[in-house]
């Protein structure tokens, strides 16, 4: 017993050290935020601010047009997930549950295009957009993520485990596929949904590399690329302006996170992703 309790300790200890080396980054952010230049740009490393400055968020609100960005994020991503999620179910399905003679092959492009990073074919991507007019719209950050092959193989998985006597009850009731698909087989699988959407989110809203390329007006400019208005050639960055912005981006996806963690476990456990 007194073993098993000094093996629960250590790693409950290994696990506690790690939360503190991820957390850290994000308090020192928090910290940053709330602190006026002479405290930033200082010799003497102290943790918390001598004076408490909440002029860092009103500067991120007014001047770094925080809002504007955050509902750019907002409805880029979630017109991206709405997409993926339209188009990687019945994609997933089809390859999961259907017999025919280009399923090996299609599944097999499936997985090699999850080899292949993004920045590869972004130059391609580009010109194509950049061919039907659509740099520095919404369209140009939504259309190429409407699909994923990442969400395909987690639900291609997920299909693959529900049993069949659920489609073949549905087609007795004389239910059609495309109903059987979104009101019975998609339902068991929402936890797995919320863990895809999730990361689908956290990509997306964290993005820096694709909207750098489309997107020229600060207007339009997304989270972490509206983050770069603090930053000069010349002057130097505006930390504490930039902290600000920082945190308040991060909230929203602390709080959907915390809204759908129990989703989001349940459906990492189901589909074996290992983190």
């Amino acid at each position: 017993m007194t073993s098993m309790r000094l093996h629960t300790l250590l790693i409950n200890l290994a696990l506690a050290a790690g939360a503190i080396v991820m957390l850290l980054p994000f308090a020192w952010m928090l910290s940053l935020s709330v602190k006026d230049e002479s405290d930033i740009f200082t010799s003497d490393l102290r943790f918390f601010p001598t004076d408490w400055d909440f002029a860092n968020y009103l500067e991120a609100i007014t001047t770094g047009h925080i809002g504007t960005f955050l509902i750019n994020g907002a409805i880029v991503t979630l017109f991206i997930l709405v997409l993926q999620i339209l188009t990687i179910v019945p994609a997933a399905y089809v390859l999961a549950r259907k017999q025919f003679r280009l399923r090996p092959l299609l599944f097999s492009l499936v997985l090699a295009v999850l080899l292949i990073p993004p920045q590869v074919t972004a130059i391609p991507v580009y010109l194509m957009i950049a061919k039907a007019g659509l740099i520095d719209s919404y369209a140009a950050l939504i259309v190429p993520f409407a699909t994923s092959a990442f969400g395909i193989f987690l639900l291609h998985q997920g299909f693959r485990t529900l049993p069949q006597d659920l489609i073949d009850a549905a087609r007795m009731d004389g239910a059609g596929e495309f109903y059987a698909l979104w009101t019975i087989l998609v339902p068991q699988l929402l936890p797995m949904i919320a863990a895809f959407g999730v990361f689908s989110v956290v990509v997306h809203w964290n993005d820096f590399f694709w909207p750098l390329l489309v997107i020229t007006r600060i207007e339009n400019a997304t989270p972490p690329l509206g983050i770069s208005i603090f930053a000069s050639d010349e002057g130097g960055n505006d930390v504490g302006p930039m902290m600000a912005s920082a945190t308040l981006i991060v909230m929203p996806l602390m709080f959907a996170f915390l809204i759908a963690r129990r989703r989001f476990i349940e459906g990492v456990t189901l589909s074996g992703i290992k983190g």
